[in-house]
């Protein structure tokens, strides 16, 4: 496995590769690697014959400094983890080289990225959804890869990229892959290791009350569904819901009636203690 942390040896690489007729697959990561994380990677290294897995935690999505200064790393741990997989090259760039003139001096471009950008995630951390399309395209220009590979964790995440993806005429497959979750229904996160042991206890009730929920659905609006959960969190001590949307799946916008859309998912954030979570869930199958 290739470690590289320069932009020139990294196109270089993925150049020779493609050169040679290898489909490359891209999985971008902030490190701090999980079990769902290396599905991601697994199912790229399974459906390519170079995989390109990035390990940056990317500064111009944090609107929250302290989120930033306290986001998990451990480069050891992610290099070993990554080997295993059978990632081919890993990526470990500086900000200078992602950012060439760095935070200050990089040029700035405005993506259109779609009213999904502007709700949940997009209405609670202000510019998020801008940083994560500067980081996501600027990587795409360096490994140019067939397919990239993203975690529905990220559910809105992913319908982004898409909208950047096509507004700025870049030609990858993003291929999203299933929640990983631990035996208790947590969603795997890197945010997870900041979980204190009593936080880590409690904050399976986010899965467990979301998928609870979906049996309440089946007779009960939108609404109620909606307030229920928020409640039932709430109501545990150490949990408090930041947002819960449910939504179509497609353009992200809120549903009121459960015939409005074919395919319709909840989305939610969590705060545990003052770890951020974020899960979905989905209550109306088109792809589910």
């Amino acid at each position: 496995m290739m470690i590289v942390r320069t932009a020139a040896e990294l196109e270089a690489i993925t150049a020779r590769e493609r050169r040679n007729g290898h489909s490359i697959g891209f999985v971008p990561t902030m490190g701090a690697l999980h079990a769902g994380h290396i599905s991601l990677v697994e199912r790229a290294v399974a459906d390519n014959a170079f995989t390109v897995v990035s390990v940056f935690v990317n500064p111009t999505q944090f609107n929250n400094p302290t989120d930033l200064a306290t986001y998990p790393r451990d480069e050891e741990a992610d290099i070993r983890l990554l080997a295993r997989a059978g990632t081919d090259l890993v990526f470990m760039p500086s900000v200078e080289e992602v950012y060439p003139g760095g935070l200050e001096g990089r040029k700035r471009h405005e993506f259109a990225l779609g009213s999904a950008a502007e709700v949940m995630e997009g209405k609670f951390r202000p510019g998020h959804f801008q940083g994560v399309a500067e980081v996501v395209s600027r990587l795409f220009e360096l490994v140019r890869p067939d397919r990239a590979y993203f975690g529905e964790k990220d559910f809105q995440q992913i319908a982004v990229i898409r909208n950047m993806v096509a507004s700025e005429g870049i030609k990858v497959d993003i291929v999203a892959c299933p929640i990983k979750r631990a035996d208790d229904g947590l969603a795997l996160s890197s945010r997870n290791a900041l979980l204190t042991p009593e936080q880590r206890a409690i904050a399976p009730e986010i899965h467990r009350t979301l998928a609870e929920s979906v049996k309440y659905a089946a007779d009960h609006s939108v609404r109620a569904t909606h307030d229920t959960v928020v409640e039932q969190l709430d109501a545990v001590p150490g949990l408090e819901v930041e947002y819960f949307e449910i939504v179509d799946a497609r353009t992200l916008q809120p549903v009121e009636e459960w015939d409005e859309a074919p395919w319709i998912v909840g989305c939610i954030t969590v705060y545990c203690g003052n770890v951020r979570l974020i899960d979905n869930i989905c209550y109306k199958q088109e792809p589910c």
